[in-house]
């Protein structure tokens, strides 16, 4: 019965993303409104990396629509981005949006909080990933400006968050309350998950990638990772609408985030006890995993870095 759900949920998705694009056709730097539920849309970006064309958007965002207005899931990758992402929004609904949720420390996470704040938002994050903001703004600002240009950076500037939480945070906006959980470090030091409860809908963040390999950097803990997918699993929810691809069932963000976690952390461990060093850690097995995109070139990188943390475990 679980597996005839999923597939369900899966063609249902694929059914709403087919009729929105061809309804709302819109495709603003590759931004695309997918319909959820009657008042929860997800808006995807593409897999690659930041471009110029994409404004540093390359994630998936959200809306959440309520009888007081709108609450958006992360606020896009530049000044620009956000003002293309707010192009879709409208769109979608033309009522305000009233807050903003970042829910994790990457660019395209928080760098639009600047513009939605100027149009009236209040931002917030978790303390840790505002913490991770403050402290990697400027490392983030240079490796954006080097993939999308100066130009497409342009009007950017540090917005941090107006309303801080430490583990969690419950938001009634209208006739709708949304629960906001950090549970620990994940791809960054603050990542958090968003839960509708009434829709049984959950935004993952950077918790889960769909369809793309996750990338495990300085700023993230394989182990952390997979016991705060545990957590947002433990809802239970109907559908997980991922930091990155569309959304999806619960199955489905396991299998391409949490059992890649899982998988690499077993395989690097028994490749320490046998006594391989790092420089050969190219030959650890991941190719269960190449339907991934990126999969060639994050594949090395993060075997690297579960063998650093493995090393200190």
């Amino acid at each position: 019965m679980k597996l005839l759900l999923a597939f369900l949920m899966v063609f249902v998705v694929s059914s709403v993303q087919a009729e929105n694009s061809g309804s709302v056709q819109l495709d603003t730097q590759g931004l695309n409104p997918v319909k959820v539920t009657d008042n929860i849309w997800a808006i995807v970006g593409p897999l690659s990396n930041r471009t110029p064309e994409n404004l540093g958007n390359n994630a998936t965002f959200g809306v959440v629509i309520t009888s007081e207005g709108l609450i958006l899931v992360d606020s896009g990758g530049t000044r620009k981005g956000a003002e293309a992402l707010h192009a879709v929004i409208k769109s979608i609904s033309d009522k305000p949006i009233r807050y903003v949720i970042n829910t994790g420390g990457q660019d395209h996470r928080w760098f639009g909080n600047d513009y939605f704040s100027r149009q009236g938002a209040k931002i917030i994050s978790s303390e840790a990933a505002a913490l991770d903001h403050k402290q990697r703004f400027n490392d983030q600002v240079l490796r954006l400006t080097a993939l999308i240009g100066d130009e497409n950076f342009a009007g950017t500037e540090a917005r941090y968050a107006d309303i801080l939480f430490s583990d969690s945070y419950r938001l009634t906006l209208g006739d709708t309350t949304i629960e906001i959980f950090h549970k620990g470090q994940a791809h960054t030091p603050g990542d958090s998950y968003v839960w509708v409860p009434d829709s049984k809908v959950v935004f993952s963040g950077d918790i889960v990638y769909v369809d793309r390999m996750l990338g495990i950097g300085e700023q993230s803990n394989s182990r952390s990772w997979v016991e705060v997918f545990e957590a947002m699993a433990m809802l239970n929810p109907d559908v997980v609408i991922p930091g990155h691809g569309v959304p999806v069932p619960l199955e489905k963000a396991k299998k391409d985030s949490y059992d890649y976690l899982v998988a690499l952390r077993e395989r690097v461990a028994d490749f320490i006890d046998e006594g391989g060093d790092i420089s050969e850690i190219s030959e650890i097995r991941q190719d269960d995993f190449a339907y991934l995109e990126n999969y060639e070139t994050l594949k090395g990188r993060n075997a690297q870095k579960v063998y650093s943390e493995l090393e200190f475990e």
